[in-house]
């Protein structure tokens, strides 16, 4: 019984693990994006209604349910089922016994005491089931054996049987015995805890080829790059090859899939669709109205535009040699033709709106968790040898770089870049690493490499803020200066040939170039890119202007005596401005006198109170003596006369001050220049 009870358990999980009558789907196209994601697409032949089987790892699951796509040309989707993400407890929550009763047979009819039975044996019985009872019987040998002994209550009383001794078993209530069959299925399919089995049904009448597709994460894709550069440093083209890393973490292997990888930024995200969620909700009177769900916020968008100059910069200056051993060797070495890297079965590229597609020829095979290096581009593009000076690196010696041009029809991914340069007696030389970033066809970049110790660059950098230009009218005066920053280059170079140099010097904010000529200057983000010509063993200097416009306004009424002064003095204003701003000195002068005369007046009353207070006390308290008494009197009698003389002039000198005031108010009001 043991063995038969465990075999039709065994059925049922097999039963339920994999849909009857369903069709694996197989895997067909690869679709590898830098986003950090990959597209999946099976394929399977179908005829009429099909029901595909489709088996994706758990941690996937979410993704799938974003982005499942099926493509079928002559039918219809129905319904997607996969098993639930729930613990087994949960999803077993809802039947009349626990996880542990299917542990084994004993368990099962014990915890289903009561039910009806019919047991299939050489005495048929049936009735409700009382309990099983195990024992151990010792047998000859010292052997012992468990028996399990089943009682059951029929229409003819109490009977038992042993369990081992029985055909079968089984529930007389249909939906008992659908209650542990469900059980079963449940359980089969929470077996394989790191994968799950998606069902799809379709619908049609003719034989077809369905694909089903969906976009998972995985693991960026890397570009990797060659530059092999000619013997002649004046050579106009470099071979560029390039190579792709990738890898297969996708839980299954790779067999004759067809391989696409994609270069750009896409927008990708992931939410937890297989997860179950619980709104919580507030408790709220019936009579109350519904509550309203605004819809998520979905940002502002900021634009970041970097100008490019459209000019390129002028040819008459000509290449310079790699600085070195590689430069020495190449002199040294007859110009004659090196051998050139081995052709690459390079992949199809295509130009998208977004993005680069590079499809691999053929197919590939790629076994899951290995990794693939895929070759990718194959082209002869334009380079040229350049020296780039960018302080922030080095601020005293440039560096060695290639200005390379992508004159193919696509764009090239970012990725890193070693350069080799051929030569006919030594054979390839390693020349050092560099960095490519993201390259849109007809654009350039500069490949930075090494360090040129042969040419030492210094800088230094001054500032003056000069007037240009100076206005007054309705009592202001509006000063136009212009702050200019001037940084001299000073460059000496020890190399034997020529060189073309490029001078990288950050942009100030507000400020435009006025030495050079902007049109022979290159702009990037957030410098200018200054060509040089230097000779070999020479030594050349680059003067660099910038220059950026402020405006001062002064109100004449109010300025300062200093600044005033500092403003007639200046050689930098126009003549008429000097003479209206002395005339208008003379006019403050006036006004300074009366208000000091104004002031020593006022003070000198207030001494005089102060006296006068002061006698009028003493008056008060002196006795019977009459001189001394008459003496007090007199100084008090003075110092009235006094005070009434000083009121006298502060009236004056205030009439004074105001009719200067005026004047000057009348001066400034009609001042216009």
């Amino acid at each position: 019984m043991t063995r038969q009870l465990g075999c039709c358990f065994a059925a049922l999980l097999l039963l339920y693990a994999s849909p009857a009558g369903a069709t694996d789907l197989v895997l067909k196209r690869v679709v590898l994006s830098t986003g950090g994601v990959g597209y999946f697409e099976y394929e399977a032949a179908v005829d009429g209604d099909a029901t595909l089987s489709l088996d994706v790892p758990l941690d996937q699951v979410d993704d799938v349910l974003k982005s499942l796509v099926v493509y079928d040309p002559g039918g219809t989707v129905g319904q997607i089922t996969l098993p639930g993400r729930e613990p087994l407890t949960q999803s077993l929550a809802d039947l009349p016994f626990g996880r542990g009763a299917l542990n084994s047979e004993v368990d099962l009819l014990n915890t289903l005491q009561g039910a009806e039975i019919v047991v299939s044996a050489p005495k048929p019985i049936s009735g409700r089931l009382l309990h099983v009872d195990s024992d151990t019987v010792r047998g000859p040998g010292g052997t012992s054996e468990t028996r399990s002994r089943v009682s059951v209550m029929t229409d003819k009383g109490l009977q038992q049987f042993l369990l081992q001794d029985v055909d079968a078993i089984a529930f007389a209530d249909p939906k008992l015995q659908h209650q542990v069959e469900t059980a079963l299925a449940r359980i089969a399919a929470d077996r394989n805890v790191g994968r799950r089995v998606l069902t799809l049904h379709l619908h049609g009448a003719a034989p077809r080829t369905v694909r089903v597709g969906y976009v998972v994460a995985m693991p960026l894709w890397k570009a990797s790059y060659r530059l092999s550069l000619p013997a002649d440093p004046l050579a106009a083209n470099a071979r560029l090859q390039g190579w792709a890393i990738l890898e297969n973490f996708s839980g299954r292997d790779w067999k004759g899939v067809t391989l696409t990888l994609l270069s750009g930024n896409p927008v990708t995200f992931r939410q937890a669709l297989y997860e179950s969620y619980y709104v919580p909700r507030p408790i709220v009177p019936v009579e109350s109205g519904t509550h309203v769900l605004p819809p998520p916020d979905s940002g502002t968008v900021a634009a970041e535009v970097a100008a490019k100059a459209s000019r390129a910069m002028p040819r008459a200056f000509g290449g310079f040699p790699v600085r070195g051993l590689a430069a020495d060797m190449a002199q040294a070495a007859p110009a004659s033709a090196a051998p050139p890297p081995a052709r690459i079965e390079a992949a199809t590229a295509e130009e998208e709106a977004t993005q680069i597609a590079f499809t691999a020829p053929g197919t590939v095979d790629v076994a899951a968790g290995q990794s693939l290096v895929l070759p990718l581009v194959d082209r002869e593009l334009p380079a040229r040898r350049v020296d780039l000076y960018q302080p922030s690196v080095d601020a005293r010696h440039p560096l060695a770089a290639i200005e390379l041009t992508n004159a193919s029809g696509t764009g090239l991914p970012p990725g890193v870049l070693t350069l080799y340069q051929l030569n006919p007696k030594a054979g390839a030389l390693y020349l050092g690493d560099a960095r490519l970033a993201a390259l849109p066809a007809s654009d350039k970049r500069l490949l930075s490499y090494a360090v040129d110790g042969k040419v030492t660059i210094d800088a230094t950098t001054g500032e003056r803020r000069p007037i240009v230009k100076a206005t007054v009218a309705d009592g202001l005066m509006r000063i136009s200066r212009v702050i200019r920053w001037t940084t001299d280059y000073r460059v000496k170079a020890t190399g034997p040939a020529a060189s073309h140099l490029l001078i990288e010097q950050p942009r100030r904010a507000g400020a435009s170039l006025t030495m050079p000529d902007p049109k022979t200057v290159e702009l990037t983000a957030g410098a200018y890119r200054l060509p040089l010509a230097l000779a070999a063993g020479g030594q050349e200097r680059l003067s660099v202007v910038e220059e950026q416009p402020v405006e001062e306004t002064i109100q004449l009424l109010d300025i300062d005596d200093n600044r005033l002064g500092a403003l007639v003095s200046s050689s930098e204003l126009d003549p008429k401005v000097r003479q209206a701003l002395g005339a208008l000195a003379s006019h403050r002068q006036a006004v300074g006198r009366q208000r000091a005369a104004l002031a020593r007046h006022q003070a000198e009353r207030t001494r005089l109170v102060e006296d006068e207070t002061r006698l009028r006390n003493n008056l008060a308290v002196l006795g019977g003596d009459p001189v001394l008494h008459k003496r007090m009197l007199d100084k008090f009698n003075a110092t009235e006369t006094a005070i009434d003389t000083v009121t006298a002039a502060i009236a004056s000198t205030s009439e004074a001050l105001a009719a200067a005031q005026r004047d000057l108010a009348s001066y400034v009001a009609g001042l216009t220049l």
